[in-house]
């Protein structure tokens, strides 16, 4: 009898994926904890603050399932342009064993140490142009239109990592494996790697995680940084990673998240993209969600700064998903006593976008929290 109930939903694949959008949603959120994550903030299971953020922090790290293997970045010079105030450079860095990756610097034309920035970009659906999102390329490169058609897109025709670095800022963008001189690794392809990297006990959001951490560590290392004055700022998926980076390590002085924060019972609804596979695999750690929810992770960033910027017609993040994190950040960072350095802005007009009213918001926030000094 189940077999032939199984054929029959197989010969009708249309009624069949129609039955699985409606089902699958009821499904995990079925699976989720009915009432309270097990290691989310709550003052009556944790007295200490401190004890609640080792232990979340050490499960978040735990589910990364890659292992620390650092390795000498020997780090090689391939390009530079000279642009207004700064210079642009093209290094290319061992960041893991795996891994040999291009990056590019934007350096201030000063003598000093500077604060620094490390941008992490989206995914968008496009894999052209990756670190290229952020900074522009060179004036030879052919990923330029590529670029400049993104940052009319999501940018205000800005390029944000250029207009940091006019400011005095130190930074550094990199390619996520799958994009730019990494890709292109496409919907399908995402998900076959992410299957083959869970085969061996590994993924592919640690391995994006890992990375990150890398570039942190690599730009904290870089003489012309100021190692305390070290900030982290991403868009969409580049948010994600930027919180996740925030929480991971006590490195980073302030950090930055545009248009990627919610709860994950308001995201495992039916159409949403965490439910399909491919691209939501950069940032689905295995086990994790059954022990703390998407805000918990990012407030294991508390106390240190942090500024979350959404948009309140973004389709991708639901504004009530976005409330609710909001405010369960704002019981971690006043359990911390930190209240002053947790900012939250919902924008309600605007959509899935880091828009140039939005970057002066962040220029400003960032200028204060890195004491940024002419």
């Amino acid at each position: 009898m189940r077999c032939c109930w199984l054929l029959l939903f197989l010969a009708l694949p249309l009624q069949a994926d129609t039955l699985i959008d409606q089902q699958l949603p009821d499904f995990y959120q079925q699976l989720l904890p009915q009432r309270s994550y097990p290691l989310s903030w709550q003052p009556e299971h944790f007295n200490d603050i401190q004890h609640w953020r080792a232990q979340g922090r050490a499960a978040l790290r735990e589910a990364l399932l890659w292992p620390d293997e650092p390795v000498e970045f020997a780090a090689t010079l391939l390009k530079t342009e000279q642009r207004d105030g700064y210079s642009a450079q093209l290094w290319s860095v061992q960041l893991t064993k795996q891994s040999r990756v291009q990056l590019m610097l934007l350096q201030p034309d000063t003598a000093k140490p500077a604060p620094a920035v490390l941008l992490l970009h989206d995914h968008g659906a496009r894999f052209d142009i990756g670190k290229e999102k952020w900074i522009q390329p060179f004036a030879t490169d052919e990923r330029l239109p590529s670029a400049q058609q993104w940052a009319a897109k999501y940018f205000s025709s800005n390029f944000v990592g250029d207009a940091l670095a006019k400011q005095g800022y130190l930074v550094l963008a990199a390619d996520t494996f799958g994009w730019s001189d990494r890709g292109p690794v496409e919907f399908n392809a995402q998900q076959a790697l992410a299957g083959n990297m869970f085969m061996l006990g590994r993924s592919l959001a640690g391995m994006a995680a890992y990375e990150d951490l890398r570039l942190l560590q690599y730009l904290k290392q870089l003489p012309q940084a100021d190692s305390s004055r070290l900030a982290v700022l991403g868009f969409s998926m580049g948010a994600f990673r930027a919180w996740q980076l925030a929480a991971l390590t006590d490195d980073i002085k302030a950090g930055v998240a545009i248009a990627w924060l919610n709860s994950y019972r308001h995201l495992i609804t039916p159409g949403n993209n965490i439910l399909k596979g491919q691209s939501a695999f950069y940032m689905l750690h295995p086990g994790l969600a059954a022990k703390l929810d998407i805000p918990d992770i990012a407030a294991l960033a508390a106390p240190k700064a942090m500024l979350f910027i959404n948009g309140g017609k973004d389709k991708l993040m639901p504004s009530a998903g976005v409330d609710y994190a909001y405010a369960q950040l704002a019981t971690v960072w006043q359990a911390h006593g930190a209240a002053d350095k947790l900012t939250t802005t919902l924008y309600p007009h605007y959509g899935h976008e880091f828009n140039a009213e939005q970057q002066q918001q962040v220029f400003n926030w960032l200028a204060a929290q890195l004491a940024l000094r002419d």
